[in-house]
């Protein structure tokens, strides 16, 4: 923190000396929101040449066609140097160019555990100099596996796989280090194996709560780096770590012998005397996690087995309290030391924003039941910690019970409870766990609870918001919040899992109804970067459901987690366990191909190019004259998911619909990866992929198409939708089978939608890329089954995880049907990518045609890559009206149907070009307009 503090210090000397200088500077522009990495400021990371990526803020706001000609990157030491000027480590000098993405460090060598900062001055249109951006830094981890020299440590403590609930406690450990000095730098980087919180002298270093992100735990485990020079002192130290049992016992991740089934960490810092110590600096001291710990049970135990439907909560017994386990005042006397287990994982930082709380959230009511138990309603469905004041006897035990359902006391065994200590009062506040409900049923407390003594939170990843909408229908804004809302709950731990309470997995499949609307959204890189690691870790094992603490069945069995090593994938990552098909793994072709599309990130390509091409080499593996055929076990060939009454009529099946919809769905991956193999220059994937989908798109046309209406097996949305967006329809039946799913859509479904998890996510691809805003907002606008709307007049709070609310173990916040989240900003705000210029160095903006919605207005507010688009239209009195954004060093294309021509007089800056597919095209330089219909329709 003293490091962190100094440079704060700095960054305000260097921010007062930049305005100053930007005071003197006329240049159209100034460099700000710099990223390494796509983090503000990260720490730990081992890249050895980072990115650097800034966007561009207009110095007169009035002003218009700003743009980046040359840029200049200073790399400096310390922050002092920095603010004088010099880039005593890497001075780009002028590089013509206008790129302000993914700029590669190329000074000298970074080492590890040291702080590097950084600012960017440019040139504007006319060659004039900005000031200097405000300093950014980033710092390194540790770049080699023999620089770590701490041990792996834990307690004695081993769980029973086969115990009905958990036997083990979360462990506390301490050391008591003697400094002779107070440092200047000293950065710890923690990895643990379960949940890990830090304390020095007593006091909890950071906020973020259950750290690290989740990894894959026969492989890897990542660190996070924390910055503790300002809480340590001369003399006597003590440094304490408390683990969370949660997936250090999760079991899919049971495999190695040297792993003990018990959290385990690893931590290790050098301190130095100076903030910012040079190359021959030797530390203070070096201070490192093994046998000389000491270990300790806490008060805190799991309850449940952080399995499928046993997530459980947490016990806090408050008998067991030892106020200063984390001071020099500690009693150690019993403790024990602690265990050293070689344990082998690669070890890794965490790239990515750590798990925060949001939102705090107070309840609506509480209604004390005849039984003597409190009902407490939070208003909202929620994934996160609850907090409880409480009252009673020492050795009650309040007990909490956590729910979905008003008519249920609890849903999917989620519990906690607390046993009140010798004070006769206590907190109940989660840890290492989360709870997921909208009520809490309390038993036990003998005294009522207000509204007062509760409140809760949401926890998920701590990525920044990127967009605003809102338009003139109240539905659709319901629906775009409410999804904004279930997505939010879903994205703790670094990947998105499918539902906070049953499973907690990071399914691929859902994936696809996800990544899109987070994108468009969020600013999601970091987080899907990490993300992409995590398939890269789980590829060769193939798909795990079934008992996987069963020794008998894990590892052994058919679709038990085998290790195959052939390009396999199972359906979920980091977790590995739950049951999908070949879109499910598939989206580690789609996912890069949508990063790229939208960060323009080249590298996220090259970087899981294998990882494709495993994955392609397992699906040719299992085809039969050009056709892809059924493999795996039970769970491993699902087409489509969740449509309107598929329990009814029978998800897992091998009919011929689902065999249409995963040949196709392979097709699609088969030319997304051609694409991605022509952008990397790997011509050879290219053709054969290419001639791979052409064979295949044939073979599916004609053992699949029905001449009589133009569809494909069953001629549902998700095949019809599936078979367009894989280009398997020969050109000159596309346009049949369009109007086919349309009237599937409109005519045969009365304009609701009729397709789940997967093919409704290829639903509105489709329908997004084809610019069909009418069909998306015939099925979102539905307000009887199945749509959104049916679930927001049935009281629902987040969006479900099918069509139906009361089927029995289905949850009701899940990751389903969020794919409309994207459409709201892309189609109804109208703010698109452009396909031939990833990253929004060009874009397009299109309002919806007149006849597409009902809609009378939207707005919209959208930070890409380049900066922040806005656009807001209106029809309110039957003209059209623009107000339009185009950040500085970008281009949007305007696109309109020639009756709502606007008129671009007022604007030199806008060029008028030639139309394209039947609209008026206009070229749209850097600026804020008006821009009005020239006639009234």
């Amino acid at each position: 923190m003293k490091q962190r503090l100094l440079l704060l210090l700095w960054g305000v000397f260097s921010t007062l000396f930049s305005l100053s200088a930007s005071a003197k500077s006329n240049s159209a522009v100034l460099p700000s929101g710099l990223r390494c990495e796509y983090l503000e400021n990260p720490m730990g990371i081992t890249v050895h040449s980072p990115r650097l990526s800034w966007v561009l803020e207009a110095t007169d706001k009035a002003a218009f066609g700003q743009h980046q000609t040359a840029y200049r990157v200073l790399v400096a030491s310390t922050s002092r140097l920095l603010a004088k000027g010099e880039g005593d480590l890497w001075d780009s000098d002028w590089i013509d160019s206008d790129q302000m993405q993914h700029i590669v460090y190329n000074g000298q060598e970074l080492r590890s555990d040291r702080a590097y900062h950084w600012k960017v001055q440019v040139k504007d249109e006319h060659g004039r100099v900005s000031a200097w951006s405000k300093p950014a830094y980033w710092t390194t981890g540790l770049f080699n596996a023999n620089d770590w020299k701490a041990q792996w440590i834990g307690s004695d403590e081993m769980y029973n796989r086969a115990a009905i609930e958990n036997n083990i406690t979360d462990p506390w450990f301490r050391k008591t280090v003697e400094l002779s000095k107070r440092p200047g730098k000293a950065t710890i980087f923690v990895a643990s194996v379960g949940y890990h919180e830090l304390y020095v002298n007593g006091e909890r270093i950071g906020d973020e709560v259950l750290a690290p992100a989740v990894s894959d735990h026969t492989k890897r485990a990542r660190y996070v780096a924390y910055d503790i020079a300002d809480k340590l002192k001369r003399g006597t130290n003590v440094i304490a770590l408390w683990l969370g049992t949660s997936w250090s016992i999760f079991p899919g991740y049971i495999l190695h012998e040297d792993r003990p089934l018990t959290p385990i960490v690893t931590a290790q810092m050098d301190v130095y005397q100076e903030a910012s110590p040079g190359d021959g600096t030797r530390p203070l001291a070096r201070i490192v996690t093994d046998a000389t710990w000491k270990t300790h049970p806490s008060p805190n135990r799991l309850l449940g087995k952080w399995d499928f439907r046993n997530m459980g909560g947490e016990l806090w017994d408050a008998r067991k309290e030892i106020a200063d386990w984390n001071k020099a005042s500690c009693d150690e006397t019993a403790w024990q030391p602690a265990t050293e287990y070689p344990t082998r994982l690669t070890l890794s930082p965490q790239v990515i924003e750590g798990n925060r709380l949001f939102d705090e959230i107070r309840p609506v009511s509480i209604e004390e039941r005849a039984d003597g138990s409190y009902r407490v309603d939070m208003g909202v469905n929620f994934a996160g910690w609850t907090e409880v004041n409480l009252k009673g006897q020492e050795g009650d035990t309040i007990r909490f019970f956590y729910s979905e359902r008003e008519q249920d006391d609890m849903t999917f065994g989620l519990h906690s409870a607390y046993v009140i200590g010798d004070g006769g009062t206590g907190t109940f506040r989660n840890r290492f766990n989360y709870s997921s409900g909208r009520w809490i049923t309390i038993k036990g407390l003998k005294n009522a609870p207000t509204i007062s003594d509760v409140r809760g939170w949401m926890v998920r990843t701590d990525y920044n918001e990127a967009t605003q909408f809102e338009c003139s229908d109240t539905l659709q804004n319901w629906v775009y919040d409410r999804i904004r809302w279930t997505f939010e709950n879903l994205s703790l731990g670094g990947f998105i899992v499918d539902c906070p309470q049953r499973e907690r997995m990071g399914y691929g499949g859902d994936a696809h109804a996800t990544s899109e609307t987070g994108m468009f959204n969020y600013h999601m890189a970091a987080f899907y970067t990490k993300w992409m690691q995590d398939w890269r870790d789980v590829q060769g094992t193939e798909p795990m459901v079934g008992n996987m603490l069963d020794t008998n069945y894990a590892r052994k069995a058919v679709t038990s987690g085998r290790l195959l090593n052939n390009g396999v994938l199972p359906h979920t990552a980091p977790t590995y366990w739950g049951g999908g098909g070949p879109a499910w793994g598939g989206i580690v072709v789609t996912l890069p191909w949508f990063m790229y599309q939208h960060y323009g990130d080249k590298q996220v390509l090259e970087s899981n190019f294998e990882l494709i091409q495993g994955w392609l080499r397992f699906l040719e593996s299992h085809t039969k004259n050009n056709l892809l055929q059924r493999f795996g076990g039970q769970w491993d060939f699902l087409g489509d998911w969740l449509w309107p009454n598929a329990t009814a009529e029978g998800m897992n099946n091998d009919k011929p619909e689902t065999l249409c919809l995963n040949n196709a769905y392979y097709i699609f991956n088969l030319r997304t990866a051609a694409k991605i193999a022509g952008i990397i220059g790997r011509t050879k994937e290219v053709s054969a992929w290419e001639a791979q989908a052409e064979a295949s798109a044939k073979a599916v046309h004609a053992r699949f198409f029905n001449e009589a209406d133009h569809s494909y097996a069953d001629g549902s949305m998700a095949n019809l939708a599936a078979a367009l967006l894989a280009e398997i329809p020969p050109a000159p039946l596309r346009s049949k089978v369009m109007e086919r799913l349309e009237s599937e859509i409109i005519d045969v479904r009365n304009g609701h939608i009729h397709a789940g998890i997967t093919g409704g996510a290829l639903l509105f691809k489709l329908l997004r890329d084809e610019g069909r805003d009418d069909l998306i907002y015939s099925m979102v606008s539905q307000t009887t089954y199945p749509s959104w709307g049916y679930m927001k007049a049935n009281g629902a709070t987040t969006m479900w995880e099918m069509w139906e609310k009361d089927l029995p173990g289905h949850s009701l916040l899940h990751s389903s049907y969020l794919y409309p989240g994207a459409w709201y900003i892309d189609g109804v705000a109208g703010i698109k990518r452009d396909q031939q210029f990833p990253g929004f160095r060009k874009f397009v903006i299109r309002p919806p045609f007149r006849d597409a919605t009902d809609l009378t207005w939207a707005t919209g507010s959208f930070e890409s890559p380049v900066g922040t688009i806005k656009s807001n239209w209106s029809r309110e009195d039957g003209k059209l009206r623009l107000e339009v954004t185009v950040p500085p060093n970008s281009v949007a294309t305007l696109q309109l149907r020639p009756e709502e021509a606007v008129d671009i007089s007022a604007y030199k800056s806008i060029e008028k070009l030639a139309g394209q597919g039947g609209l008026l095209q206009y070229k749209v330089l850097p600026g804020t307009y008006q821009l009005v219909q020239l006639t009234a329709p």
